[in-house]
């Protein structure tokens, strides 16, 4: 089992100390799967969170068990001062009651964006105690200091019920990109936004493991390349067994195409310092 860099305590005493000492600053922390925090001065944001047992629970007797590889970074409820979460899509690890139900409890006036075609079974998934934005495809909205768009995801297919969402924030702009292929025309849609970061799926697509259709490492390195990031994160691997892939590929693909990057182990922070 992978211990966390930071957990629990340790873990939020460094959010603490970041925000406190460095409040102009960009800190983005990697909760695991394709979930982060991130935060700019009193703005804390939690983009697609998973931070429970639901899913190794669930599939537990079957022939698709979700066995653990990573522990968990910190308890969903102890993440506070939150203003906005992201859900890019339905799939648990991205949409999950156990995560998000302790997190809003604690955040009561937090807002969780959905893709519009979502925002039912997301109300149904959680209940009316979750104060619910749908945002749909092409759509942007501002709330407070961050301002989010809505752009297209391919997870196996390009529907309006899988979102990636670019995020403007202080004087950065992320593209969580959601779990997404390539599809035609991707780059140039993506292009315009020049990320400074992007959160990018490596995990690929194994149709005999049951896993739904992502960028492998070399195709998530190659598209932030040809969208201008200039910094490629990876993420969903190393979470459950069955549904991972080492990030040796996307390094070598970036180090190939002069790409930045950053590898961030779970628990660990990233700071970009105030321009």
């Amino acid at each position: 089992m992978i211990r966390p860099v930071l957990q629990d305590d340790a873990f939020l005493a460094d959010v603490d100390h970041a925000t406190a000492t460095q409040p102009e600053a960009l800190h983005v922390w990697w909760l695991g799967q394709s979930g982060y925090l991130v935060a700019h001065n009193s703005t804390h944001l939690v983009l697609d969170p998973y931070l429970s047992e639901s899913l190794s629970e669930k599939y537990a007797a079957t022939d698709k068990p979700h066995t653990r590889m990573t522990e968990r970074v910190v308890a969903p409820e102890r993440l506070v001062g939150i203003s906005l979460v992201t859900s890019s899509h339905n799939h648990t690890d991205h949409l999950d009651a156990q995560t998000l139900l302790p997190l809003f409890a604690s955040n009561p006036m937090a807002q969780l964006i959905v893709p519009a075609e979502n925002l039912a079974f997301a109300a149904e998934r959680l209940g009316s105690s979750t104060n619910l934005m749908a945002l749909g495809i092409g759509e942007t909205v501002t709330l407070g200091s961050v301002q989010v768009t809505a752009v297209p995801a391919a997870h196996d297919e390009l529907l309006p019920c899988y979102a990636g969402y670019v995020l403007k924030i202080g004087s950065w702009t992320l593209y969580h990109s959601g779990d997404t292929l390539l599809y035609p025309g991707m780059a140039e849609k993506l292009a315009p936004f020049a990320p400074d970061i992007a959160f990018l799926p490596i995990n690929g697509r194994l149709p005999e493991r049951h896993v739904s259709g992502n960028l492998w490492g070399d195709e998530a390195a190659q598209l932030a390349k040809a969208i201008g990031a200039r910094r490629a994160i990876p993420c969903h691997y190393e979470l459950f067994t069955f549904n991972t892939e080492p990030p040796d590929l996307f390094i070598q693909t970036c180090d190939t195409l002069s790409q930045p990057y950053t590898v961030l182990r779970a628990g660990e922070r990233l700071t970009l310092p105030a321009v």
